[in-house]
Parts: structure tokens; sequence; C-alpha cells
């Protein structure tokens, strides 16, 4: 049995099933609206979830007030917006109450509803790219990248590998040598990344996910694991390299895309968090677009001055 709204129940793995087959029929853009994501991130931001009427809603915590994800089902959810968020509110006593990291299409849905508030969150933007690109690099606008590849070649033998169930261990022994290399204890939210990809990791399998690994001169040195967002589009949730070999991350970039998403016209890479490294490294890969996210909340007489 599913919980049914007001009563939420914490993300499990026995889970999948139900959610999954929301985001399914919802065909997602943003990368948030996946199980995987809800799952591998549960402890970080204390994911839990319902159904109300024909729509599955998901709340998390931040700061010690709670929050919700975009309700996912049929058109038009304007009316259960607003429930929402008033029952976060009144009920469980969230100070300010939003939906985050909403689609175009719930922006569409409760445009023209008076007390709500819809404003953009380019942190949060996808960045979307074009699969052929990321596989053929071809181009001027790719010739730094083709450089990089091609300096690695010339310094190392690699090969490129299929992940399996038989690799899991090798992948959290680099994962665990990078977290050593950021200093990851001294950084919360580097640790519950840490733990996120030991979660995905340990449930590579049940998750449903694909991944690939570099072998550098015999040893596994680079892993990526995504999956199927929607019909035409992947989504790669992690993606770890030795970062002490140059040209690493841009090998495992293209390698992934060229040998798991060859037939999946667009990869969706995630947002940059607004962190000014990570939204270079994004943007230096030409998105074709973004896909734009937004913070949706009630309006409140403050708003109107």
């Amino acid at each position: 049995m599913y919980p049914e709204f007001p009563y939420f129940k914490p993300v499990e793995l026995l889970d999948r099933d139900v959610i999954h087959g929301f985001f399914r029929d919802y065909l997602p853009e943003t990368s948030e609206l996946t199980f995987t994501n809800l799952y591998i991130w549960r402890d970080h931001y204390g994911f839990q979830w319902t159904i109300y009427d024909d729509w599955l809603l998901i709340i998390y915590s931040v700061g010690g007030n709670l929050h919700a994800l975009p309700p996912v089902g049929r058109p038009s959810r304007s009316d259960v917006v607003v429930i929402l968020l008033e029952w976060l509110k009144e009920e469980m006593g969230s100070k300010e109450p939003f939906i985050d990291r909403a689609d175009g299409r719930l922006l569409s849905e409760v445009e023209g509803v008076e007390i709500l508030l819809a404003e953009p969150t380019r942190d949060q933007f996808d960045y979307v790219y074009e699969s052929s690109a990321l596989i053929g690099l071809a181009g001027k606008k790719y010739s730094s990248k083709r450089q990089q590849i091609n300096r690695f070649k010339r310094k190392y033998g690699f090969e490129y590998r299929p992940m399996e169930r038989d690799d899991l261990m090798e992948c959290r022994e680099l994962a665990g040598r990078w977290c050593d290399i950021r200093r990851c204890d001294e950084d919360m939210n580097l640790m519950d990344e840490w733990s996120s990809v030991n979660e995905a990791l340990e449930n590579f399998g049940e998750l449903g996910l694909s991944g690939g690994m570099v072998m550098v001169d015999g040893r596994m040195e680079a892993f990526a694991m995504g999956e199927k967002l929607n019909e035409r589009t992947a989504v790669i949730h992690i993606e770890k390299a030795n970062t002490g070999i140059e040209g690493l991350y841009t090998l495992i970039n293209q390698q992934f895309a060229e040998n798991h998403w060859h037939d999946i016209e667009f990869i969706n890479r995630e947002q940059d968090l607004g962190v000014p490294g990570l939204r270079q490294a994004k943007l230096s890969y030409h998105p074709v677009r973004m896909v734009k996210k937004y913070t949706i909340r009630k309006r409140y007489e403050s708003d109107q001055k």
C-alpha cells in the first residue's frame, strides 16, 4: 500500500516501482525527477512522498523547514500546489514553504493564479547537450576538448568498459581516493556527495543505472553512471575520475556518451548549483539548451510593495 495525503513516508528502495511509474508517465525534463535522485540523496534532504488524488507529492527539509518538489501528474496542478503550500505552512509549521525546481510545464499551469509567485532559479537550470556533439566533439568550439583527449592518448594506454557488479568495489575505492584529495571530511556538502555516490554504487542494479569505466594502464581511473530521463534524453548522475590524470574527465564524458547514449538524442548533465568552476566546465561543452527551473511560493503582502 502506498501512503495517501496528508500521510508521507520516507523514500525506500521498495518504493521504486510506484515513484518511477509516475516519472515515466510524466516524461520529465528536469534531472531531479528520477527515483535514483530521490534515493541516493534521501539522507541529505530527507525526501518523503505520498499520493494525493492523481498526483505524486514529494517533500524535503532544508534548514529545518519543509519544502516540496513539483507535484507530478496530470494537469492542471495549480490547486494542488496551493493545497500543498498551505498544508506545509499551517499544519507542518514551515515558515515560508516553496515548491522548488519546478519546470516550465508547471509554470504555465500556475500562471494567472494571483496568490502564487514564481521566480527562476538560475543555479538549478539543467544543461542539455546533443549526444552527437558530446560524442564527436567536432568543430572549432570543441578543439580544446579534442586536444585534451589527444594529449591523454599520447601519454596513456586506456580501455573503456561497461560497468558490471564485479566492478563496484573498485569504483568505491576510486570515489574514496577522490574524496581524500578533496578533503571531504572538512566539507559536509562533499561528504553528502560521497555518500550519494556510494548509495548509487551499492544499489546499481536495483536502481536500473547504466555505467561505464575507463581503465588506464590496467587500473580503473574513471567511471560514470546515468539512466534514461525520458524517451529522448539521458541524465548523467555521477562522474568521477582521477584528478591527477589530465584529460581523463574529458575522456570519460566522451566515452560514456559514445558507448551508452549514441542512440539517445540528448544528454542532461544536471545543474551547476552556482559553483563558478562547475558552471564554466558545463558551459565549455556548449549546451544546446538549458532546462529552466522555478521556485513557486504563495504571494504575501510584502510582495506587493
